[in-house]
């Protein structure tokens, strides 16, 4: 295997392909071709031919991994590393045009996230950190800001379990609002972290998540010296369904908001 830095060079070249073929698809889009896979959450044959192309691509650069992929085009077995894909993140926004959208890939080894890729289609910026060497966006180093809550700019996103995280998002905002500096819902988990990791948000949180949506970038803002676990506080994430990803500084913060919103 490539060493860890190679190997996330040629992965942020995937995300770049992908994200030119999404961008060719968005500008003739046709909105017929979505499907419904649940209620209010839409795939689209973009996602679809994405997916296809990541997974072609990843196979041949690393042939012993498996695969978690959102549109399930891919699996696994019994292999020791993942390759774990969001072929097109943000989905909903994409249909409406509306940034930002993304491409997501990681690579996990047993308990450890090993490589993290998120690709901003609109904006052009290439996010991705690997094991023990730093967060980059374009070739630049990333890190957290260092805001406290009082002035943090927290993203609270808007999962699509509805009738389950409605009356908990309801009473989280009725907790924040009016005593940090903002809120925002941006409509995509992978740029959501990846903000936080770039000091652009101070903090992010959301439940009922596939790990394609979180993993690159929880890898991403904690080499930018950021914080990530779940909604119990606890930094075992990788299998759940919850993240909150903080500077650090307002993660207890985020925490204490969460438990007395009514949810781990």
């Amino acid at each position: 295997m490539k060493d860890l830095k190679e190997l996330t060079r040629c992965v942020c070249e995937v995300a770049r392909q992908a994200g030119a073929y999404i961008k060719e698809e968005r500008a003739n889009f046709n909105i017929n071709r979505v499907e419904r896979k649940h209620a209010h959450d839409y795939v689209s044959y973009v996602d679809k031919g994405s997916e296809e192309r990541i997974v072609k691509a990843l196979r041949e650069l690393l042939p012993e991994a498996g695969f978690i992929t959102e549109e399930g085009l891919a699996s696994h077995s019994d292999e020791q590393m993942l390759w774990v894909v969001d072929p097109l993140d943000g989905t909903t926004n994409f249909i409406h045009g509306f940034a930002p959208y993304a491409v997501s890939i990681a690579l996990i080894g047993g308990n450890e996230i090993l490589v993290g890729v998120v690709y901003d289609i609109c904006a052009d910026e290439c996010f991705y950190a690997w094991k023990d060497g730093g967060a980059w966006m374009n070739g630049t180093p990333i890190y957290v800001g260092n805001s406290s809550i009082g002035d943090a700019l927290l993203c609270l996103q808007l999962p699509y379990n509805s009738d389950a995280y409605k009356p908990v998002i309801t009473r989280l905002i009725a907790h924040f609002y009016g005593n940090v500096g903002s809120i925002r819902m941006i409509g995509s988990a992978a740029m959501a972290l990846c903000y936080v990791a770039a000091g652009r948000l101070d903090a992010y949180a959301e439940r009922y998540i596939g790990q394609w949506d979180y993993m690159a970038g929880a890898l991403i803002v904690k080499e930018a010296g950021g914080c990530v676990t779940n909604y119990d506080g606890a930094p075992h994430f990788m299998t759940g369904d919850s993240v909150v990803a903080t500077n650090g500084v307002v993660h207890q913060d985020l925490l204490e908001g969460i438990k007395a919103a009514g949810s781990k």
